[in-house]
């Protein structure tokens, strides 16, 4: 398993640094940089806006930004590295730092991504209660609210912690690779692949099953419900509130068509470098989907800059 693991990793770097050519080269770091520079602003900007907007600190919003936070990772910890990769192919940081970045570039780009799968179903579940029960306390009150964006970083943290123990830095040829020796750190007896099949049912099959029940319920229960006639207090209030689930709903669904988008492409080898690209750029697009979306998100921004400005 330890030689398939080289292996991979090996034809991996074969996607970023093989024959080519300067311009290449050039186009492929100037689209990572743009991920970089959008990812960064627009998920900085998405925290701003929730923390000074008064208006902005719900649930909804405070989960959004725990995705923020944890998109900014890529920007961080690995779209530098894979820049790298288009020059050199190989890694160049010995020691012990480098084993530790080794271990953690790894484990900080699959955390990122747990971590946004969760606070999509915690997004869900906020959602189903606020429209399918509004006269009820929310499920994801702002006491527990705290411990659920917590928890999310332990769990996704302690799914992926194997890779501490399995990411080892290789000498092979004369040039360093980050591997993946698996039964050199578990033993023969355990299989690296069945612990994808598990992260796959974890982290995959189960929170799509469960956001489309969740939203197909949701959105059943807004076509469901009519605007009374009239021009009374209770009607303009109840118009307000379906048109605010409904425009929330569109923007959560569209940021779960991008995740999706984004990751379901890495399947697609034929177009290996546009996938592992999109994969990456998912952590620009959510920030742009929030403000595209999302009225108050908008008017969220321009209160921003208007403070800023005074």
């Amino acid at each position: 398993m330890s030689n398939n693991a080289t292996t991979n990793s090996t034809a991996t770097s074969s996607i970023y640094c093989s024959d080519y050519s300067t311009a290449e080269r050039v186009a492929k770091t100037l689209a990572y940089c743009v991920i970089i520079v959008v990812s960064l602003t627009g998920n900085i900007l998405i925290g701003s806006v929730v923390f000074k907007v008064n208006s902005m600190r719900k649930t909804i919003n405070y989960l959004i930004v725990n995705m923020a936070i944890s998109d900014l990772v890529l920007p961080i910890f690995v779209v530098p590295r894979i820049i790298e990769r288009f020059y050199f192919g190989y890694w160049f940081i010995d020691g012990p730092f480098g084993s530790a970045l080794c271990k953690l570039v790894y484990f900080m780009t699959d955390v990122s991504n747990a971590v946004s799968i969760q606070s999509l179903v915690l997004i869900a579940v906020d959602r189903f209660g606020a429209v399918v029960f509004p006269l009820r306390p929310p499920i994801v009150c702002s006491k527990l609210r705290p411990y659920f964006i917590m928890s999310t970083w332990i769990v996704a943290s302690a799914l992926h912690s194997p890779y501490f123990f399995a990411r080892k830095l290789s000498n092979s040829k004369g040039q360093l690779q980050c591997v993946l020796k698996w039964e050199e750190a578990f033993g023969e007896s355990t299989s690296v692949a069945s612990y994808y099949v598990t992260m796959f049912l974890i982290l995959a099959v189960i929170p799509f099953a469960l956001l489309s029940i969740l939203y197909s319920i949701i959105i059943l229960k807004l076509r469901a419900q009519k605007i009374p006639g009239g021009e009374s207090v209770g009607a303009k209030e109840l118009e307000k509130r379906l048109k605010r689930d409904r425009s929330v709903l569109q923007m959560v669904l569209a940021i779960i068509m991008g995740f999706a988008l984004c990751i379901l492409s890495c399947g697609k080898q034929h177009f290996a470098f546009f996938a592992i690209f999109m994969a990456h750029a998912n952590c620009a697009i959510n920030p742009c989907i929030c403000f595209i979306f999302s009225g108050n998100y908008r008017q969220g921004l321009k209160s921003l800059f208007g403070c800023c400005s005074r």
